[in-house]
């Protein structure tokens, strides 16, 4: 967003607008937590992932709970503190690529941190190589799909952001 304004002569000059990467990059997780999570959620009613939403935080709850009615909310937060988390970092890191290979490749890292690593280590998950066909692929994509939205979100914003400003009709 750019604001007109005049300086000291009476002249017009341009004051730019920069987004702050922080709160744009808390933003974009709120809203891939709020939907991937949602959709993860479907997913394990209906049965096409065997996986809990939110297994990472399993431990910390009764067995069971996070599959119930109120235990279905916490699982969204859980999913949506983790995704904001995931897109401050991914701010931090690779907020300058372009396109979407970054965020699948970071989606990607992701499923392989909490199913290859995280959830077999401490018992919430099935080794990935035991998981049914089904499950493995709905929630490899989902990661994939989380990835991007919140790689390419930011990427965009950001690498879009340094165009604008070097339109050169521009007023300076």
């Amino acid at each position: 967003m750019q604001a007109l304004e005049h300086d000291d002569a009476g002249a017009r000059t341009q004051r730019r607008h920069r987004t702050n990467p922080w709160t744009f990059s808390a933003n974009v997780g709120l809203f891939a937590g709020l939907i991937w999570g949602l959709i993860k959620i479907f997913f394990y009613v209906f049965e096409f992932t065997k996986v809990e939403p939110a297994f990472f935080a399993k431990t910390w709850y009764v067995d069971g709970y996070l599959v119930t009615r109120q235990g279905y909310v916490v699982s969204l937060f859980w999913i949506v503190a983790g995704s904001i988390a995931a897109a401050l970092l991914y701010a931090l890191l690779f907020r300058k690529l372009q396109g979407p290979w970054p965020g699948v490749i970071y989606g990607l890292v992701w499923w392989a941190a909490l199913y290859m690593w995280l959830g077999p280590s401490t018992g919430v998950t099935d080794l990935v190589w035991k998981l049914d066909l089904n499950t493995f692929w709905t929630d490899l994509c989902l990661f994939v799909m989380w990835g991007v939205f919140i790689g390419f979100s930011i990427n965009f914003e950001f690498t879009d952001e340094q165009s604008r400003n070097s339109d050169p009709t521009v007023l300076k």
